[in-house]
């Protein structure tokens, strides 16, 4: 039997940005990987008898099947499908038995630029895009169009229920600036002239010139431009000022209304650059540079694109009034697509959600594969329903909340800055977190009873590891961190690590190793479990460590010397040993008694070792089972809106299901299919639930059942049509 949750790939074959090797790859029956220095591991870990699909990644805003509002789309080309037969082990090629789609197959939203993607079936986005690559399913654009991550620039919520409105005019404002890239004169003019008859452009007219004189500034970069609006002065002033800019690059959209989470200068210091007589020649070109290349960026998936990009931010960074402030701009050019990381973000992204930020960069600031690093993690993790902000404008928004009373969301003092650069000095409130507890697991929609859930906690507190196992579907990874949560009392992602194990991830990824770092040296960094024995040291709060598909990689391997230390008898500082990598010669490391850890493991999955008895003996195992019950029925009718019969109907069919697949001798009860499948997201249904039932046969469980009776597809089909027919 196959395995129950195989890899499929999805793969670039384009080299320097144009050239494409489809047509020779598929001449050839091969897939090339074109660097000779980059993915070779991943590529060496493509099995046999894999499914494999060529991808172009571009942007789209005309033309689409729906109506994308004039906003950019994520749209990737499917130009071929494949079987990998036989992996060469060099890295760089693979034999495959092609299959050419004339005309490609568009697929929009969830996309992936780099040259190669690994999908497995973990999520529903990722079931759906292998559904539609494969199995020739339709993708559901509504769903995708009204998920978290794009539901503020796609979704069907009402106009007046849309936030972030502003993000429009300040894109409009930036692709009209753009214009005057090479007309730097004529904007000034302009400028100036708005500065002759409104009030609050002051600031400009203090240059100093190379003859000693002073004046107007005679050159001016695009984010001091957009800066006249984001500055430290009355909301009333910035609407005028910005309605005054506007009118001169005959930008139509509306001025917005409401400036709340979007991040401001300091109104004495707020120009990207030094005085004309001390700045070098280049530096407002660099910043044109850099606006520029974030708007190609930002409407781009291709690699080249990004990689100018990094030069362009390399170029422009660490140059005197350019600070973190360079962020801020790009969020204002494109709120969508980049992240500002003033104090206040910089902050929240710390420290409630847990996510670092490299520094090696000037003034141990970012660069550009700091920057671009951070961003990638959060967009990943922004399409997690779970993660409490989805995008960057919400989370700017979310870090603002945060601030105490009046506080702006602005670059804080620096010592020794002088005029012409950006800072203002702001305090941050300390970071609240929503109280979280059993009660709140069972609000959720949680279908085990109270009893069931305090033992749980109860095993966790005593025994410090816990794994929770079962078929899939049985919603083992979304009780896994709120299990996480009421342990430690708050909805507070600043002490949840949640991390997925898989064959290619290594002691060095989790624990500790050595990487390159952005000067071209190798550094020794911290992996999230390294990360998460700091954070829990010298505190008494509770941390938890969530492991997904513990056993999909090789934990004895993965944890290292960490697997006797998580033993709950030895976790004291007379327990510690030494780490295979030391930053100094007696460092010796221990587990503190308040950081807990808990996996997930599918059962169902039989290309998976057992676990290791070692493994085993420090962790408490829980069975998590299909709820299809008295509960489950209760959520689907009064929080889903689905009619009594057609509930009772599912449950009715699926119960029958998985009798069949228990009493199958070459499966069991192992395989059963989990309530997940069919319990929807809270307003995920707004008209026929017959249909989104059959939606779900088509795309999720039959699937599913297609790798179960692999061999006997007829089984699989009979099944399927036994869940729906008559429905």
């Amino acid at each position: 039997m196959g395995a129950e949750n195989p890899s499929y790939w999805f793969v670039g074959a384009s080299y320097g940005g144009t050239d494409d090797q489809t047509p020779r790859f598929l001449k050839e029956g091969i897939w090339e990987n074109g660097y000779e220095d980059k993915y070779l591991d991943i590529v060496r870990a493509m099995q046999p008898g894999e499914r494999i699909a060529i991808k172009a990644t571009y942007t789209q805003k005309h033309d689409l099947p729906f109506d994308s509002r004039g906003l950019t789309v994520s749209v990737m080309s499917i130009k071929a499908i494949g079987t990998i037969t036989e992996n060469l082990g060099d890295g760089r090629h693979v034999k495959v038995d092609w299959t050419p789609l004339e005309p490609p197959k568009l697929w929009y939203f969830y996309t992936y630029q780099p040259t190669i993607w690994r999908v497995q079936r973990n999520k529903w986005t990722a079931e759906a895009l292998i559904d539609f690559t494969f199995e020739a399913a339709a993708q559901d654009i509504n769903r995708f169009r009204n998920a978290p991550y794009w539901a503020e620039r796609f979704g069907d919520a009402a106009p007046d229920k849309r936030r972030f409105g502003w993000t429009k005019f300040y894109e409009a404002i930036a692709n009209k600036l753009l214009d005057f890239r090479n007309n730097r004169a004529a904007l000034v003019a302009g400028i100036r002239d708005i500065a002759g008859r409104v009030d609050g452009l002051g600031h400009l007219a203090d240059d100093k010139y190379v003859d000693g004189t002073t004046g107007f500034v005679r050159d001016i970069c695009p984010f001091t431009t957009i800066g006249l609006f984001n500055r430290g002065i009355t909301n009333d002033n910035r609407k005028i000022i910005a309605a005054e800019l506007a009118k001169f690059l005959g930008v139509t959209v509306p001025v917005p209304e409401s400036f709340e989470g979007i991040p401001v200068l300091n109104n004495l210091k707020s120009w990207y650059f030094g005085f004309e007589n001390v700045r070098p020649a280049d530096h407002i070109d660099a910043l044109w540079n850099v606006f520029a290349a974030g708007i190609r960026l930002a409407d781009s998936e291709d690699a080249k694109v990004r990689d100018d990009f990094a030069t362009a931010f390399d170029n422009a960074n660490g140059r005197r009034g350019v600070a973190w402030n360079l962020t801020f701009g790009l969020y204002w050019v494109r709120p969508w697509a980049f992240l500002s990381l003033d104090s206040g973000s910089q902050s929240y992204i710390t420290k409630a959600l847990g996510i670092p930020i490299g520094l090696h960069g000037p003034k141990k600031r970012c660069n550009a594969a700091d920057y671009l690093t951070v961003m990638d993690t959060l967009e990943s993790k922004f399409q997690d329903e779970e993660f409490p902000v989805h995008s960057f404008p919400e989370l700017s928004l979310a870090a603002w909340n945060h601030k105490e009373p009046g506080a702006s969301p602005s670059e804080p003092e620096e010592e020794g800055t002088e005029a012409g650069e950006s800072a203002a000095s702001v305090e941050i409130a300390e970071l609240s977190a929503e109280p979280y507890s059993i009660d709140d697991i069972l609000a959720d929609g949680c279908f085990m009873d109270r009893a069931e859930l305090e033992r749980l906690i109860d095993r966790l507190r005593a025994k410090k590891n816990l794994i929770l196992q079962g078929p899939p579907g049985t919603g083992k990874t979304w009780l896994a961190k709120r299990l996480a949560f009421a342990l430690i009392g708050q909805r507070d992602h600043r002490k949840l690590r949640a991390v997925q194990f898989h064959p290619n991830l290594s002691y060095e990824d989790f624990v500790r190793g050595w990487r390159p770092s952005g000067d071209g040296k190798l550094s020794l960094v911290d992996g999230a479990f390294m990360e998460a024995v700091e954070a829990a040291r010298g505190t008494s709060h509770p941390y938890v460590v969530v492991i997904e598909e513990i056993n999909r990689g090789n934990p004895a391997q993965i944890l290292g010397e960490m697997l006797t230390l998580l033993e709950a008898d030895k976790r004291s500082p007379h327990e510690a040993l030494e780490l295979c990598y030391r930053r100094k010669p007696d460092e010796r490391i221990y587990i503190p008694d308040n950081l807990y850890v808990i996996g997930t493991m599918n059962i169902a999955d039989r290309s998976l070792a057992l676990v290791d008895l070692a493994l085993r003996r420090r962790f408490a195992f829980v069975d998590l089972e299909p709820r299809l019950g008295q509960p489950w029925r209760h959520w689907l009718i009064n929080n889903c809106g689905i009619a009594a019969d057609i509930v009772g109907e599912i449950e009715l069919r699926i119960a029958k299901l998985n009798e069949d697949i228990a009493a199958d001798s070459t499966l069991g009860r192992q395989f059963r299919i989990g309530h997940s499948y069919v319990t929807p997201p809270v307003g995920a249904i707004n008209g026929d639930a017959r249909e989104w039932f059959r939606q779900v046969v088509a795309t999720e469980i039959g699937p599913l059942l297609d790798e179960y009776w692999f061999d006997a597809l007829d089984k699989s089909r009979a099944a399927q049509q036994r869940l729906i027919e008559g429905l």
